[in-house]
């Protein structure tokens, strides 16, 4: 595999733009389309594992950090009505085969005993004591003194050192990507990473990496998020109080860690859409593709069906109350239109 390609943004801000314009290029795997990939950034997944044994680790910590990560690629491998999951399908059956592996190499000891986390009383366990109780009490304790405990094979402990376990994570990742790009050259991976995380990329991968971070003016995320995403269950995780979502925006933007990485570009949703040319040369120039890559153009990514998604907060009276606050409060993410429009909400292009 060549290339790894991972468009990303803010919630709504339009990365899967990037998704779908790549998939115009040749030999590019985007086999499903939008899907976003959360197996390292998810509560749980590899990054999180990553700060707990590398910064948050103690005694016998990591025995909950190794179970709680395999807890979690186990969800995604197995839940298959869960939008993030299904990886059987959508990565394959190998990925349950990997994540074990992986699991393995970080473990460095594993022997009987228990800690207070598997003394914590769940469903099966409590049926477990409520049956033990009445044999104990006839008994007088000479049956059932087997300590019930959530888990059955003791402790999985880490100490782990920093290069080690990049490492064998970045095996870990590699081989789950080559299985992805099913023979492909290159590869697209919608969300793979988020702007958040980025500052981790120099420990997990080489110049294969291609991220591209896309913003959006928040004036349309919040109007399209507000009036017609919610009312159609695709709504993202913003405040709908004007007031409360620049407070909470700004609040997102400024925890990010900005990453300066030649991996990484960084564009603006509308100047896809408002200056395609320049900015589709922009991409591929940072990806390594030529124009005759180029082999199915606006097939997948539209300009001109894109631009009724833009300057929906010009296009009723109603609104312009709430785009004055966010005028005000986040004029520095604001995009600088080279002409006026006034689009309708009712207008705007779902893609699938």
């Amino acid at each position: 595999m060549k290339k790894l390609i991972v468009p990303m943004g803010y919630m709504g801000s339009g990365s899967s733009a990037i998704t779908d314009l790549l998939s115009e290029f040749e030999d590019c795997s985007n086999e499903f389309k939008s899907y976003e990939y959360v197996f390292l950034h998810c509560p749980n997944g590899l990054f999180d594992l990553e700060d707990k044994l590398l910064i948050g680790n103690n005694a016998i910590k990591s025995d909950e950090s190794i179970r709680s990560f395999k807890t979690q690629m186990d969800k995604l491998y197995d839940k298959k009505f869960w939008w993030i999951g299904n990886y059987k399908k959508i990565v394959g059956p190998e990925f349950q085969t990997l994540t074990n592996n992986f699991v393995e190499e970080i473990t460095q000891f594993k022997f009987k005993g228990y800690w207070y986390t598997h003394e914590e009383v769940n469903t099966k366990m409590f049926l477990k004591l409520l049956i033990r109780k009445p044999i104990k009490m006839i008994s007088r304790n000479k049956i059932c003194n087997k300590k019930i405990l959530k888990y059955k094979d003791g402790m999985m402990l880490s100490y782990i050192k920093p290069d080690e376990f990049y490492k064998f994570a970045k095996k870990y990742i590699n081989d789950v990507l080559n299985v992805i790009s099913r023979g492909h050259e290159n590869v697209i991976m919608d969300q793979l990473l988020l702007p958040f995380n980025l500052f981790r990329v120099d420990n997990y991968f080489g110049e294969e990496l291609k991220a591209i971070v896309v913003e959006r003016d928040p004036r349309d995320v919040f109007i399209l998020n507000k009036y017609i995403w919610d009312s159609k269950q695709i709504g993202v995780p913003f405040p709908k109080d004007v007031r409360e979502f620049c407070r909470f925006y700004k609040s997102m933007r400024e925890s990010e860690h900005i990453a300066e990485s030649k991996k990484i570009l960084r564009i603006k949703f509308e100047d896809l859409v408002y200056n395609y040319d320049k900015t589709v040369s922009i991409i591929s120039e940072f990806i390594g593709f030529d124009s005759t890559q180029h082999i199915a153009p606006k097939t997948r990514f539209i300009p001109e069906l894109s631009i009724k998604n833009t300057q929906v907060f010009n296009g009723k009276e109603e609104y312009k109350k709430e785009v004055k606050v966010i005028e005000k409060e986040l004029k520095e993410y604001l995009y600088n239109f080279p002409y006026l429009l006034e689009n309708k909400v009712e207008d705007t292009v779902e893609f699938d």
